[in-house]
């Protein structure tokens, strides 16, 4: 088989076969395709796009180019996951995970890095003591069975094509095609071994899609895909308009998770908890309905029981559970400075592009893959539209290295919110 001819007929229109799509796979793999070759086609699917049978074939061969997890089976506990599109103070996972543990079910969540303003969940766990998100095949099973879930990220026998394929996609400007987003998330979520899958897709100023029509566009792409390779799927739209809770920062993120086990945290954080547990339960047959679901979710959430699975899966992936709790009641290891509203009234906006750019601008987030994260700063007590404000109180807090760099960004921060 020659790849020069496949690029040709992609970049003509034609559709390209399983067989001749796992070609591509397996050199993508071995390392055997020059890269300007496999640039070359990642621009021709940018343009010319994939059909379904293609973007099933290039899902499934993606995920069979490593190990699939394999878990006993056990139809008492089936293995789910959730994937979010990412945004400003999506922290989600980290008290979703131990909640699906706690309602019986078994999560092998494996996360990813932040990129420019996105935040990631592996940044956010590493900034526990002694947290480890690398752990092998073997283990990630045995925590997985033991607590209920496990967050650590991909390994290198897993899904090798896809990072190869994803590092290529980001310097090729060829990231937005859904057919690639699609078999890139899906790939990685496949090779988990899950029974049912609920996806997050965002939309909006700090998303990835702007609009909604393009999130439901993506969303039903991966929802049809994924239910045709076997794993139940569901997908549901958020706005990313507006930051998630009321942090956004590797650390401050963590400890907001925490308030949200211990039922004292944000209501968007709680909804969205409970919207991903509550769909769960349903796709898998458990409940027969969404308000069955979240009531179930919400009984679990209230009970305490994912707040002690919290602290069963940091001891079981390495964490120093003395001294996170130590952490969680010090202050936070950064220059604080208070941002005062000025101006009276009611918040319209707060701008999660914005805060974003802030965060990943004080050291929270990454300008390029090896930027080095400073995991305590960023931003916290964030008012949300349709609070009131008076002149002069505080909008937000500004975690930073140091004071110079608390004060460079305060303007800017300011600009993050619209008062009427």
């Amino acid at each position: 088989m020659n790849f020069l001819q496949l690029i040709e007929a992609k970049r003509d229109g034609s559709a390209l076969s399983d067989e001749q799509i796992s070609y591509i796979i397996k050199g993508i793999t071995a390392d055997t395709l020059p890269e300007y070759q496999i640039a070359a086609f990642l621009m021709a699917v940018y343009f010319k796009g994939l059909n379904d049978a293609e973007t099933r074939a290039l899902t499934l061969s993606m995920r069979d180019s490593g190990i699939v997890l394999q878990f006993p089976r056990d139809p008492s506990r089936p293995v789910v996951d959730k994937h979010s599109t990412g945004g400003v103070g999506d922290k989600i996972s980290l008290p979703l995970a131990p909640l699906l543990a706690a309602l019986g079910f078994r999560v092998p969540m494996i996360s990813g890095r932040g990129l420019g303003i996105t935040g990631g969940t592996l940044d956010k766990l590493e900034s526990i003591p002694g947290f480890s998100t690398a752990l092998p095949v073997d283990k990630i099973v045995d925590v997985v069975q033991r607590v209920g879930c496990a967050m650590i990220r991909q390994t290198e026998d897993m899904v090798p094509a896809d990072k190869r394929l994803y590092a290529m996609r980001d310097v090729t400007a060829t990231v937005p095609s859904i057919n690639l987003i699609t078999a890139s998330i899906l790939s990685k979520k496949l090779s988990e071994g899950l029974d049912a899958l609920v996806l997050d897709v965002k939309y909006g100023e700090a998303a990835f899609m702007k609009t909604r029509e393009d999130a439901h566009k993506l969303a039903e792409a991966m929802e049809t895909l994924g239910n045709a390779c076997g794993v139940k799927v569901e997908a549901f739209l958020n706005d990313m308009d507006t930051p998630l809770g009321r942090t956004a920062g590797n650390w401050l993120e963590v400890v907001e998770s925490v308030e949200c086990l211990e039922n004292r945290g944000p209501e968007d954080l709680r909804e969205l908890v409970l919207q991903c547990a509550g769909r769960l339960l349903v796709l898998t047959g458990r409940e027969s309905n969404l308000a069955a679901g979240l009531a179930k979710a919400t009984t679990c959430l209230e009970s305490g029981a994912p707040r002690a699975k919290w602290d069963e899966l940091i001891e079981a992936q390495g964490g120093d559970l003395k001294a996170f709790t130590q952490k969680l009641q010090s202050p936070i290891e950064a220059f604080s400075l208070p941002i005062p509203s000025n101006k009276s009234g009611t918040i319209s906006d707060c701008n999660a592009r914005i805060i974003g750019e802030v965060v990943r601008d004080l050291g929270g987030g990454r300008a390029a893959k090896d930027s080095i994260l400073d995991l305590n700063v960023g931003v916290a007590d964030m008012k949300k539209p349709g609070e009131r404000v008076k002149q002069g109180e505080q909008l937000c807090v500004l975690y930073a290295r140091n004071e110079v760099e608390a004060v460079a960004n305060s303007e800017r921060i300011l600009l993050a919110w619209t008062i009427a």
